[in-house]
């Protein structure tokens, strides 16, 4: 019999990524029915584990490249369909008698799902414009400044989310204007955190793995 293929050492940390990438976008739907107060800005509850997804699309973009990335926002996309139609079902499944919570569970889960919409629009246009940016950047500074691409990417890549998730998540129910830029700026502070951070990892991935510039497949370049 042919032998089965088996996980390679670069598979390893893009799983531990790409896992890392869904829980974050899929918890983030559900933190974003609580509204927190970061440094006198208000914000959805969800707007750390969002930020961590850039920080693994940029990683993967830098270590495996564009494809890789743009597959990884496709697969976090199917996962957010698939919260939703969950949701949906929980909600309309009829309850067991002795459950008394009906009424919390359906006003945080019932919100989830308008927030949920609001992520597919927001999260498939600020992601894929990240992978692009962040490629284009690349591009421009010849493989070098990985700081720079990060966060110029990034930058427009959070705005173009918060502008438009706060926008259809909370238009008519809560103060849009003030979300927005509350979430942005806070995005961007956690943006300008991560970067020793994606730098960090980069750095552990490549040298664990022995990927290099111009070899993702793995193999260590001699």
């Amino acid at each position: 019999m042919e032998k089965m293929n088996t996980i390679t050492p670069s598979d390893r940390p893009f799983i531990i990524l790409l896992s890392i990438f869904i829980g974050s976008i899929t918890i983030a739907s559900v933190l974003a029915n609580k509204i927190i107060t970061v440094a006198g800005l208000y914000v959805p509850a969800g707007v750390l584990a969002y930020s961590v997804t850039f920080i693994c699309t940029d990683v993967i973009s830098e270590i495996w490249g564009r494809e890789r990335a743009n597959d990884v926002v496709f697969g976090g996309f199917m996962a957010l369909v698939g919260v939703l139609i969950l949701v949906q079902l929980s909600l309309v499944w009829p309850k067991a008698p002795f459950w008394d919570n009906a009424g919390a569970f359906n006003s945080v889960l019932g919100s989830t799902s308008r927030i949920i919409v609001a992520s597919f629009i927001a999260y498939l246009v600020s992601q894929y414009h990240d992978v692009w940016a962040f490629h284009f950047w690349k591009k421009k500074t010849d493989n070098r400044h990985l700081w720079l691409r990060n966060n110029l990417s990034t930058a427009v890549s959070q705005f173009l989310d918060s502008f438009i998730f706060i926008t259809i998540a909370f238009y008519g129910v809560m103060p849009t204007g003030s979300l927005i830029v509350g979430q942005w700026i806070v995005k961007m502070a956690i943006a300008v955190l991560d970067t020793p951070v994606v730098y960090f990892i980069v750095y552990l991935i490549r040298k664990k793995c022995g990927i290099h510039p111009g070899n993702v497949s793995g193999m260590a370049v001699s």
